[in-house]
């Protein structure tokens, strides 16, 4: 029984459950803006990266294009079963993926022995997904900006992948919460391991929010402040982790 993970930068992430592959928010090449327009802020990948092979699932937490990126998302079979937030559904049914879930919080589903389990997420601005995962293999949490759903219940889990800084616009407050929810999610699910996510790879961005946006603490300085039994790692895009084996 082996869990693994391999970080692709930004949200993006290949899970492994025993022989089961789990694509999580592929961005893999070109460009990506938010609505009204790249003026407001713009993601560049610099370093393109080759879709996985062998894919058994793709799982998407958000509809916006850092997490469903229509570019990354052609790279993909058609007939590659979908699990999504309902925004994410409509990106990739637009796009002609033949067989997709539509997960809203609180709804569940299963593939190939894979327990799929939407919790509530980001507000940006509709409720989207975070996921709880179980498999014989392991249990594992993700979602990609920190926002923890309060109905979740505590139960003890393999990983939590988290962001582990805080991203805040002066206007707005916080847009990812992962340095302020850490101790949080330690306390609710007990982890053996806590993966950095969201904010690594070598994403460059620009735009008129790129210059306001503030990075609150470091990576390092959350994992220093973790209990000494979590083992947390900050992954290099395209290290394979083994995190059970």
């Amino acid at each position: 029984m082996t869990l693994a993970a391999t970080y692709y930068g930004a949200n993006g992430w290949l899970l492994e459950f025993n022989n089961l592959r789990v694509l999580v928010d592929p961005w893999l090449r070109g460009s990506l803006s938010f609505p009204p327009g790249a003026w407001l802020l713009k993601g560049v990948l610099p370093n393109e990266r080759p879709a996985p092979g062998s894919l058994d699932l793709l799982l998407l937490t958000q509809g916006l294009a850092d997490h469903s990126h229509p570019e990354s998302l052609e790279l993909l079979p058609r007939d590659l079963p979908v699990i999504g937030s309902a925004s994410a559904a409509r990106v990739v049914q637009s796009l002609g993926f033949q067989s997709v879930t539509r997960l809203r919080p609180g709804q569940k589903t299963s593939h190939q022995g894979l327990t799929v389990r939407a919790t509530a997420g980001a507000p940006v601005p509709i409720v989207e997904n975070g996921y709880l995962l179980d498999h014989a293999s392991g249990q594992l949490y993700l979602e990609p900006h920190g926002f923890l759903d309060p109905s979740v219940p505590e139960q003890p889990l393999d990983v939590v992948i988290t962001p582990m800084v805080d991203l805040v616009l002066p206007a707005l407050g916080a847009i990812v919460k992962g340095r302020s929810v850490a101790l949080e999610l330690v306390r609710r699910f007990q982890p053996n391991t806590m993966l950095a996510s969201t904010s690594g790879g070598d994403v460059r961005f620009s735009g008129a929010l790129s210059g306001i946006l503030q990075m609150n603490g470091s990576v390092k300085e959350t994992g220093r402040d973790l209990p000494a039994s979590i083992r947390w790692l900050d992954p290099s895009p395209g290290e394979r982790l083994v995190l059970k084996p």
